[in-house]
């Protein structure tokens, strides 16, 4: 398989909402929301490519470093990189409908799986988004993480429930689709969790919980304090809010906030090995890349999200090397340089 003939296939069959851009900045899909664009001026969307690239990469070569460990273990299950699929459903009104969700989902999570690490699926109006999620994460022995929408209690209760029959490695909401327009149009509301609701939902559940689209200090120390296993840094790829910060300018402040308390997950704006090892250097433990993965799934199936998962992997291992960082688990800030001005 090689990267050219994929991104051709992927951009015939995505049929236009995803225009496979030689970068994928959201500027041509800006507002295409259902699409793969952002909010309101996508504004959202390339900020969190901005806030990455306003860190630059310390170079350095005389050191032992040799080679660099890429893996860890997380939520009990050994991974070959610290680089998760992000959550992602709603094929028919974003991606196209070229394949159901069952078969997008299922590219997903054996494509990661066969990488060496952990799918994630998500949820959405149509019961066939979270079902279809499951039934992928089942079919490979519990390896995903299914997240569930901010629905009212006993909807999210009655999912967590149906999560751990799957066998999954974790469960999560994205209270970041907190404001998503089209569940109320579809008579599935969605609103923001109280930290009492939160925590009744962590209580709930016997796997780990992970709580999706924390932006601020504060709600990162609430989702702990609610028993959160890990959350995750996000705005939602910048589709429910217009004008939020990029997640890597506000990773380190959360990142300060709750040191110790639990697993600190990113994502926005991957695109790279290099931009994964300067999430982990601004705090995080591991990333979630999405966009990118729709395009390896579409254009070379399961495989094809193999096989930028393992690119990413080697450019990971590459930046490591060339910065003298041995293993991710131990990643210093010391490699970053903030671009003048910052």
């Amino acid at each position: 398989m090689d990267l050219a003939t994929l991104r051709k296939i992927a951009k015939e069959e995505l049929k236009g909402y995803c225009r496979v851009c030689p970068v994928c900045d959201g500027r041509a899909c800006a507002g295409e929301a259902p699409g793969m664009g952002g909010m309101g001026t996508g504004s959202a969307f390339g900020v969190n490519l901005a806030a990455l690239g306003a860190y630059h990469l310390n170079m350095r070569t005389l050191h032992d470093v040799k080679s660099a460990d890429t893996s860890l273990t997380l939520f009990g299950r050994p991974l070959t990189m610290p680089i998760l699929a992000a959550p992602m459903t709603g094929v028919a009104y974003n991606m196209g409908g070229r394949l159901t969700e069952r078969d997008f989902i299922g590219r997903i999570i054996d494509g990661a799986t066969a990488a060496g690490t952990l799918g994630c699926c998500g949820d959405g109006a149509d019961p066939a988004m979270f079902d279809s999620g499951l039934a992928a994460i089942a079919a490979q022995n519990g390896h995903g993480i299914p997240f569930i929408k901010p629905r009212g209690q006993e909807a999210v209760l009655a999912l967590l429930k149906r999560a751990e029959t799957s066998g999954a490695a974790a469960v999560g909401m994205d209270v970041d689709g907190a404001g998503l327009a089209v569940m109320a149009l579809k008579g599935q509301p969605v609103s923001p969790k109280t930290p009492a609701e939160l925590a009744a939902c962590v209580q709930a559940t016997t796997l780990p919980f992970i709580v999706k689209g924390i932006m601020t200090p504060d709600e990162a120390v609430i989702a702990f304090d609610a028993g959160a296993a890990a959350i995750v840094v996000s705005n939602h790829g910048g589709r429910v809010l217009d004008h939020t910060p990029g997640a890597a300018a506000v990773l380190p402040a959360i990142a300060r906030a709750v040191a110790g308390k639990g697993v600190i997950l990113v994502d926005g704006g991957v695109r790279s090995g290099a931009d994964v090892l300067k999430y982990l250097a601004l705090g995080a433990d591991a990333v979630l890349v999405g966009r990118p993965l729709v395009v390896g799934a579409f254009g070379g199936g399961a495989e094809g999200v193999a096989f930028l998962l393992q690119q990413l992997q080697a450019q990971l291992a590459a930046a490591m090397v060339l910065t003298g960082t041995a293993s991710v688990r131990d990643v210093s800030p010391a490699i970053l340089s903030p671009r003048p001005g910052l």
